[in-house]
């Protein structure tokens, strides 16, 4: 029997849950279809449904857009970003350019594109120029760099990668005793790429009981009933609940790209610092594609409250599942989606973004 969104309300609305409990969902992608599906209103009051770090370009180290911004400006370089990137605000003197955005209304040749394979056309079409792809993303967005990389990419084309893994954020919530979650609603989209077995950690190391989710109200609704369950009942396991596409091991291919073309490393996550073995770097065989390399870092000391959060935002508090978006004293009035101060929001994964631009916060 295949169940509604009202099936599987009525069957969490009949549970027998003795107080409050914290849902996590970890993806972007999920807060939005929660937010924009009313689901936080529908479901009983004592469950509460918290957005997690899943949202790559909030998490994108202030140092590194920084670095593409000089490039564009100063390295005599086309460079290409996915579209959210482009907005993202940093710190940094008044007389400068605060987002690539800005650089490119300076001048820059900064274009968005919407895949890697845009990227190798512009290169392509471009030849005498170097092209810089400035890349951030989860693993279903580094999945298809690592493709490119490994089908051949022109010589003069540079990444300047920021790329991250999912699970090792919430790893590093829950190793800090105060995760702040009583059950998780793992990423639908990276367990298809990585395999649902990523996320075993959770219920394996935590006792946290964990679902696999898609996007639908149907399968987060799902995947809430399952965790919920497991905690009435005190039986965890990893519970697939997007089985239509997420099967073990994940997809084999793009797992073999990743480990031929990236390597692990450590990483900084914005307003978090560095997570242990969160991050990809070029493997050695493509270190000639690198542009840190190629082109060496730029000068950002005489910046001010370089790496931090820009003044006033909680942007690293509401990735990291402390407070709700609207808990934020800049959210709606000095941070809008036409204005924004932090990450959040600027892009459609981004918490502050999602609540605003839906206005589907009563809580």
């Amino acid at each position: 029997m295949i169940l509604s969104a009202r099936d599987w309300l009525e069957n969490i609305r009949a549970l027998p849950l003795a107080g409050r409990v914290r849902i996590m969902n970890v993806c972007g992608g999920h807060e939005r279809s929660i937010t924009m599906a009313g689901l936080r209103g529908a479901l009983p009051q004592n469950v509460e449904l918290i957005p997690g770090p899943g949202c790559p370009v909030c998490v994108c180290p202030e140092e590194d857009v920084s670095h593409a911004i000089q490039l564009a400006l100063h390295a005599g370089v086309i460079l290409v970003a996915f579209g959210d990137m482009l907005r993202v605000p940093v710190n940094g003197p008044k007389s400068e350019p605060h987002s690539l955005e800005q650089a490119k209304a300076a001048g820059a040749d900064i274009r968005p594109v919407s895949s890697p394979q845009e990227a190798v056309k512009i290169a392509r079409e471009n030849p005498q120029w170097s092209v810089v792809f400035f890349v951030a993303g989860f693993e279903t967005t580094t999945a298809p760099v690592a493709a490119m990389l490994i089908e051949g990419i022109p010589d003069n084309l540079f990444l300047l990668l920021s790329c991250r893994l999912t699970w090792p954020a919430v790893a590093m919530l829950l190793d800090s005793g105060k995760p702040g979650f009583d059950a998780l609603v793992a990423p639908g989209h990276v367990a298809t790429v990585m395999g649902p077995e990523e996320w075993a950690f959770v219920v394996e190391q935590q006792a946290i009981p964990t679902a696999i989710a898609g996007f639908t109200p149907v399968s987060l609704l799902a995947a809430m009933y399952s965790v919920l369950r497991q905690l009435i009942e005190k039986k965890f396991f990893l519970d697939n609940c997007y089985p239509e596409v997420v099967r073990p091991g994940g997809n084999a291919t793009a797992r073999a790209q990743l480990k031929q073309a990236l390597q692990v490393s450590d990483a900084n996550w914005r307003g978090i610092g560095i997570i242990p073995a969160s991050g990809f770097a070029l493997a050695t065989r493509f270190e000639r594609h690198d542009a840190r390399k190629k082109f060496g870092a730029f000068e950002t000391g005489r910046h001010k409250r370089v790496g931090e959060m820009p003044p006033g935002c909680d942007c690293a508090r509401v990735i990291l599942g402390k407070i709700y978006p609207n808990e934020c004293k800049l959210f709606g009035t000095a941070c809008t989606p036409r204005t924004p101060v932090g990450p959040c929001m600027v892009s459609e994964e981004g918490a502050c973004r999602i609540w605003r631009s839906t206005s589907a916060y009563s809580r």
